[in-house]
């Protein structure tokens, strides 16, 4: 008795280790994801990956682990061994994944990407494979060391998938406390001391305990395997395609996965523990009918989550972590928990629960990683995440079946046909208008594009005006006038900068309106990279009227950024970092050290790299860490703000001077400088300048120990990403008058007109400051006073255009007419399209035909795909 009853303290001591290895390997597998999109650029390319590598290695591992159990009387001690191999290879991974990286740095000068990637998924694959296999090797060795403590197949598949789970969870606090290589340094201490209690249980126990060998493991038939194995395919195909909806509708940061990955567990270790209970046979016809139901209803209710998450307003990080992730096991529980109840409860159909226990779970994690591969490289990029999550329920739905043979099952294959004509209503994503109800209800979907990189919309409003967006929610351009403009500065103040710019290259092409922007400066070479196939259509097709058919200008070179710059052999004088969103897994590291010196390496002599940031995404640390990264690489960068972007401009030899900007405008025409300065003249450019990046005591981005991407989530929600404590921030650090003159090496006789200009950007920013800040009065005194000193801001010029309008009362109170107000705002801004169009209107109800077309002839040229245009009499009274 006594004996027995040791056992069993034994056994609940191994449970418990056992749930704590399972929360270390998948915290493992989160935080291998994070690297791998790091490596890959991709998130989606980390994250199929690491689950197919993780999951053919625990299947693999098994089989291993089976035979080791029966050759072996120390299950534990080798149990151990196993634990403290797992330690060291993950400590050792970074290193070892630093050392491929510079492998295939020196391979991608020779291979395409697609190549490239390839080969990367490949070598990955099989290193990660090998602690994984030592993790799934440890299931036949825990499952022997407990057999005789009376401790059930189901609960300890149940227990270790709910410590996976927690493991899932974990990275959600480690990351933004401790940075990915701390945080996977921590989890291997865990690892550490699991093994060394282990070590210390198999002296306690196991040296005093001679077991004998048994006979080999009792394989189950070939088609119980096959058929399990088919659940493990359908089961991701599940997971995948719910990582890549979710992760569109919800937090697009490395967090996403871990809540799937801890919902998915939650369910499969409930369902286990649940599954002593579903003692009838008919159970077996049952479950797939409700996880195939319940994954078609988690499609069914995509747009209700959508539209919630875009309504909800979270106090915190993990206030939208804990809701976001409670909607997810309300869509998605029922389906996980019959995933997790199928193995205990066809293991004991079968029998020799324990053998054939070990046997099945290596056939489904095989299918399972098989599943893993075909989602994210086959049926996503060929139809699509929503079609992909069809297919795996309708896997589960027959396979299921299947495994109910003879049991009741008959009338459940006839919802078969039912399943699968429910399947067709939601096999297709639905449109934004229904998704994001709020921002985008009044608008059509033009076009989709999805594949393995990325989903593309481009949508219509009303309007008629056009906008891209990537992933659903960021919207990465549009075809709105202002819009327009400000994307067009990106590629013009680099062009301006350099004296006489040959070859170009644009690192996002996006929808090619920035690119549009180079075509006012003769004898260019251009060269863009785009990795988003959706992107380049758009810029092709849905954005040719406003882009000026850029694409037919330039050469478009499918690639990531990262690639193109490592393989790239030519050399630009001028180069252009497109704008993205910086707490995306992955895009952080365009941010980095890294590839701010690959950008260094691709210039010519005298060459210029200018990066841009959108200053609503930062706070003051993030901003600061990205730009002393940048000085790091260029010591004699400096800053240009055109209203709420940022560039950052590094020169390869040399540094930026007022003269070379000159140099270059002069040796245009008349119309080119038009076109080339977007008719605000070279001094208002100038006037932008901002200094020199100061010195800042901050980390730097690297891109192996990342900073922004765990700071940028947290201060989305905490109020660090507030506008105007950057731009008040910006304010204090700006260059006094002077040192701009000494910096830009200004002449005596131009030094009124720079100092115009500059005063000017100086008061623009600090009325749009004083307006943040509900100090409407000083907005109003500090605008005309910028406009007068540089009228040719067109920033100062459309604001203060702007508030003539809003002051419509006003104007009608000192006897003002409507036409006079809105041609005086004209004379302010005469490219200002909405008086444009109620001139247009007014001429017409006044019958003015001749008027009338002359305004709106100049309002076509602004905004050529407004629909007013399409209507010849858009006016009645």
């Amino acid at each position: 008795m006594h004996n027995i009853s040791a056992l069993r303290r034994l056994g609940l001591v191994l449970v418990c280790l056992y749930l704590i290895s399972g929360a270390a390997s998948l915290a493992y597998e989160i935080l291998w994801t994070r690297m791998l999109s790091l490596q890959f650029g991709v998130s989606i390319f980390g994250v199929v990956v690491t689950v197919a590598a993780y999951m053919a290695g625990l299947g693999v591992g098994s089989f291993l682990g089976a035979r080791w159990s029966r050759l072996t009387s120390r299950p534990l001690r080798l149990f151990a061994f196993i634990e403290l191999f797992v330690a060291v290879t993950a400590l050792t991974m970074p290193a070892l994944f630093q050392a491929v990286d510079t492998q295939f740095a020196i391979i991608a000068g020779n291979t395409s990407y697609f190549s490239w990637i390839a080969l990367q998924i490949f070598i990955v694959t099989l290193v990660l494979m090998i602690p994984a296999m030592a993790m799934g090797a440890g299931f036949p060795l825990i499952l022997s060391a407990v057999q005789g403590a009376k401790v059930s197949l189901g609960s300890i598949y149940g227990i270790n998938a709910l410590g996976g789970a927690l493991g899932a969870l974990l990275p959600l606090w480690l990351l933004p406390v401790l940075g990915w290589l701390s945080s996977l340094r921590a989890v291997a201490l865990v690892s550490l001391v699991v093994a060394g209690v282990l070590f210390l249980l198999s002296w306690r126990f196991e040296s005093a305990q001679k077991r004998e060998v048994t006979n080999p493991l009792i394989r189950p038939s070939i088609k119980w395997l096959l058929v399990y194995a088919g659940i493990g395919v359908g089961a991701l195909l599940l997971q995948i395609g719910w990582a890549r909806l979710f992760g569109m509708v919800m937090l697009r940061t490395e967090y996403v996965l871990a809540i799937i990955l801890a919902v998915f567990l939650s369910g499969i270790g409930f369902g286990s523990l649940l599954a002593r209970l579903l003692t009838k046979k008919y159970w077996f016809s049952v479950l797939p009918v409700v996880a195939c139901g319940f994954a078609l209803l988690s499609l069914w209710w995509l747009p209700v989550l959508s539209s919630w998450v875009e309504r909800a307003h979270f106090s915190s990080l993990f206030a939208a972590l804990w809701l976001q992730g409670l909607a997810i096991v309300i869509l998605t529980l029922p389906v996980t928990l019959v995933l997790g109840a199928w193995l205990p409860l066809l293991a004991e159909r079968v029998g020799n629960r324990y053998q054939s226990g070990v046997w099945l779970y290596g056939a489904n994690s095989l299918g399972a990683a098989l599943g893993a591969l075909l989602a994210g490289f086959v049926f996503i990029p060929s139809i699509g995440s929503s079609s992909t999550i069809v297919l795996g329920a309708m896997l589960l739905l027959i396979f299921g079946l299947v495994l109910a043979q003879g049991w009741a099952s008959r009338p459940a294959w006839a919802l078969v046909i039912v399943m699968g004509a429910l399947s067709m209503m939601v096999m297709e994503m639905p449109p934004v208008s229904r998704l994001l109800p709020q921002a985008y209800a009044e608008t059509k979907t033009l076009s989709l594009h999805e594949d393995a990189i990325s989903i593309t919309h481009v949508v219509v409003g009303r309007d008629g005006q056009r906008q891209l967006l990537a992933d659903m929610r960021r919207m990465d351009a549009s075809s709105d006038p202002t819009a327009i403009e400000v994307q067009k500065n990106q590629v013009r103040l680099p062009l301006l900068l350099h004296p006489e710019p040959q070859r170009v290259l644009f690192l996002g092409l996006g929808t090619g309106i920035s690119a549009s922007a180079s075509l006012g400066f003769p004898g260019l070479q251009r060269t863009a990279v785009e990795l988003s196939l959706g992107a380049i259509n758009a810029a092709r097709e849905e954005f040719r009227p406003v882009n000026g058919g850029i694409t037919d200008h330039l050469k478009i070179v499918r690639d990531d950024a990262r690639h193109f710059l490592l393989s790239d052999a030519e050399y630009y004088d001028v180069i252009i970092g497109d704008l993205f969103h910086p707490d995306l897994v992955g895009r952080s590291a365009l941010l980095s050290r890294q590839q701010f010196m690959r950008a260094h390496k691709r210039l010519s002599s005298g060459g210029i790299f200018v990066q841009w940031l959108a200053l609503n995404q930062f706070d003051i640390n993030s901003l600061q860490v990205v730009l002393a990264s940048f000085k790091d690489v260029f010591p004699n960068a400096v800053i240009f703000v055109d209203a709420f972007r940022l560039a950052m401009v590094g020169v390869r030899d040399g540094s930026i001077s007022g003269a070379q900007l000159l140099s270059n405008v002069q040796r245009l025409t008349s119309e080119q400088v038009e076109v080339a300065t977007g008719s605000e003249g070279s001094w208002t450019w100038l006037g932008r300048y901002w200094g020199g990046i100061p010195e800042f005591d901050v980390p730097r981005q690297d891109e192996w120990a990342p900073v922004i991407e765990y700071q940028l989530p947290e201060a989305r929600y905490d109020g660090s990403l507030d506008i105007s404590k950057v731009l008040s921030w910006l304010l204090s650090i700006r260059r006094p008058l002077d040192g701009a003159v000494s910096d830009l090496r200004i002449s005596e006789n131009d030094f009124p007109l720079f100092e115009r200009a500059y005063i000017a950007t100086e008061l623009a920013h600090r009325s749009w400051l004083a307006l943040l800040h509900g100090n409407a009065i000083e907005n109003q005194r500090l605008l005309p006073l910028a406009y007068r000193a540089n009228p040719k801001d067109r920033w100062v010029g459309f604001a203060l255009a702007d508030a003539v309008l809003q002051g419509r009362a006003a104007a009608q109170a000192r006897g003002l007419s409507e036409q006079q107000l809105l041609e005086s705002v004209l004379r302010i801004r005469p490219d200002h399209t909405e008086a444009l169009r109620r001139l247009w209107e007014l001429a017409e109800l006044a019958g003015n035909s001749e008027q009338a077309a002359v305004y709106r002839q100049r309002f076509a040229v602004l905004s050529p795909l407004n629909s007013a245009l399409q209507k010849p009499y858009m006016f009645s009274r």
